[in-house]
């Protein structure tokens, strides 16, 4: 039984040593409880008896909960799915078993085995979200200590897939972008420099088209897969919820959608969120937020994003990624909307919150295709920003996100050539990226200038890029190996198109008074629905803005949820 001056982690101090050395947050990563807080969470898990060696946990398998250990020793160990096991921690009595993807009963990352006989409380994710909302000081704590546990998994490459390939092969960089969006801990092995890799790449990959190779945890081996198969591979996806009504669905997990689902879910209505690739939108690739209130030294669009993920799974949000809504059904010929997704879920719910913000506007340019994920990129994170290291590069675009791009990847590039077809960038840009980038040395900005042609072998990457001046009409040609495109974007709104939802001449979601009905500021033509964010015609296309939005929005569901019959 734990005490107030329960022992720390590990069997002796040498291991407590290394442990405190490999977390540098030990104390809050790794706390202790004392036998009156765990008193206080008895009412919400049961006590269960484990064997030596028995697994509470495995690695690629769904977790059951959090386990809080009130007797014994857990050894928390990695399994790569090669074969490899690497110890990661001892944990001990006054201790708890989880990480933050345990709110919502995912897949566990790593294994945890009894080493000798172990007496736990187990919490279920749900009575494990109720606990962090009922003891706040205690939930305070414990919270804490999830999300930072899933942050040394993330920095320390422990747990989640393995990926095989060269870094900077083009399908390595595609799924490390889509794993580390959506916060999922992962490591890659070159086949040039690692026999295990070289060993499996030979059983495997009979062609270069095959790579990267990915191994799941369980050992499953997948063939260059798409993200969808990746991540029901990793167990990122669910079955279908045929059963279930949702009090709301909202489409779309950026700024705006993650907003409403942390006030909705908060205010006890039941809430699914679905995004067709990651958590954040275009604003989780920021990689700098300067002009967001409360935070004056800036933050990341992740890190942002990433809290207001967790912050929705702690109130009970269901957060289906990468889910992409393929068609809504407004009939309601059951009485309920009807969301169908591209990977076959089929998902019911009263109302519906449109937050699909836009896709990424790909310009007209020669040979633009074949060179996506392969020197032609639309964001630009540090696994970005390591391919191009020393390297001249060109950025094309002239809004926010565009300037704080250019702006990290001048501490990456040796060069920065940021072209705009417009004179300045007075007015689609803050003043303090415009003087930042002003001050910047290695940041070329030229302006009235278009890339006009890509140029590469055929089964290789991007080699050369062609421009051109488009008052003097003159071309001009350099060794460039990587693009980024900032050019704006497009309403994705393709799936709304056989539900009645009035969009304005550019695909844009109308809201407000339409046809003399009055009707909240952010509900559409079709009773019941409502839009958000950048997909709402007439949002002022900011972070701030689209948070305000999905907050605001909460009352015009309660409005109506209210009016229905119960």
């Amino acid at each position: 039984m734990a005490t107030d001056q329960a022992a720390a982690i590990g069997a002796g101090a040498p291991q407590s040593d290394a442990s405190r050395a490999a977390f540098p947050r030990f104390e809050q990563t790794f706390p202790t409880l004392t036998d009156t807080e765990i008193d206080r969470m008895r009412r919400f898990g049961d006590v269960h008896h484990h064997k030596d060696r028995e697994l509470l946990f495995e690695s690629g398998k769904v977790g059951p909960g959090m386990f809080v250990i009130l007797s014994g020793h857990v050894a928390i160990t990695q399994r790569d799915g090669m074969g490899h096991i690497t110890p990661v921690i001892e944990q001990g009595p006054g201790q708890f078993l989880a990480e933050i993807g345990q709110l919502s009963g995912r897949n566990a990352l790593v294994d945890g085995t009894a080493e000798g006989d172990v007496e736990t409380l187990l919490i279920p994710p749900a009575s494990l979200r109720a606990l962090l909302v009922a003891e706040a000081d205690l939930g305070e704590r414990i919270m804490r200590a999830l999300i930072l546990r899933r942050v040394a998994l993330i920095q320390a490459g422990v747990g989640g897939p393995v990926l095989i390939g060269s870094p900077s092969l083009g399908g390595v960089v595609r799924l490390q972008g889509f794993l580390a969006r959506n916060g999922v801990p992962h490591h890659v092995l070159d086949p040039a420099t690692d026999t295990d890799a070289t060993d499996l790449v030979a059983r495997y990959s009979p062609s270069p088209s095959d790579l990267p190779l990915v191994v799941a945890p369980d050992g499953t081996v997948l063939r260059n897969p798409s993200e969808v198969d990746l991540a029901y591979a990793m167990g990122m996806i669910g079955g279908p919820i045929r059963d279930k009504l949702y009090d709301v669905a909202v489409v779309g997990g950026g700024p705006a959608g993650l907003a409403t689902a942390v006030y909705a879910a908060s205010e006890g209505l039941s809430v699914a969120v679905l995004d067709a690739r990651h958590f954040g939108g275009q604003a989780g690739a920021s990689a700098r937020i300067e002009n967001y209130l409360g935070f004056p030294t800036g933050i990341s669009g992740q890190a942002l994003a990433g809290r207001a993920y967790n912050q929705a799974q702690k109130f009970g949000a269901d957060l289906m990624i990468p889910v992409e809504a393929r068609s809504l059904d407004c009939s309601k010929s059951d009485g309920a909307f009807g969301l169908t997704t591209e990977c076959g879920h089929f998902l019911k719910a009263k109302s519906i919150v449109v937050a699909s913000g836009a896709r990424y506007r790909r310009p007209t340019i020669e040979n633009l295709d074949r060179f996506e994920g392969r020197g032609v990129w639309y964001w630009a994170s540090p696994i970005e920003g390591r391919l191009c290291a020393q390297q001249e590069v060109i950025l094309v675009g002239g809004g926010n996100s565009a300037g704080q791009a250019a702006v990290f990847l001048s501490g990456h590039a040796s060069k920065v050539r940021m072209m705009i077809r417009s004179g300045g960038l007075a007015d689609s840009m803050s003043r303090y990226l415009i003087d930042r980038i002003m001050a910047t040395p290695n940041i070329e900005l030229m302006i009235h200038t278009e890339i006009v042609g890509l140029e590469g072998p055929d089964d290789g990457g991007l080699e050369r890029v062609r421009w051109r001046n488009r008052k003097s009409g003159l071309e001009a040609a350099g060794d460039i190996r990587n693009v980024f495109l900032f050019v704006g974007a497009d309403p994705a709104t393709a799936w709304l198109a056989d539900c009645g939802v009035t969009l304005d001449r550019t695909g844009f979601v109308l809201t407000g008074a339409q046809c003399g009905r009055p009707v909240s500021a952010l509900e559409t033509s079709v009773p019941g629905v409502f839009a958000v964010g950048d997909v709402r015609a007439g949002s002022v296309k900011r972070v701030g803005g689209a948070i305000g939005e999905g907050a605001q929005v909460v009352a015009a569901l309660h409005g109506f949820l209210g009016d229905k019959p119960a």
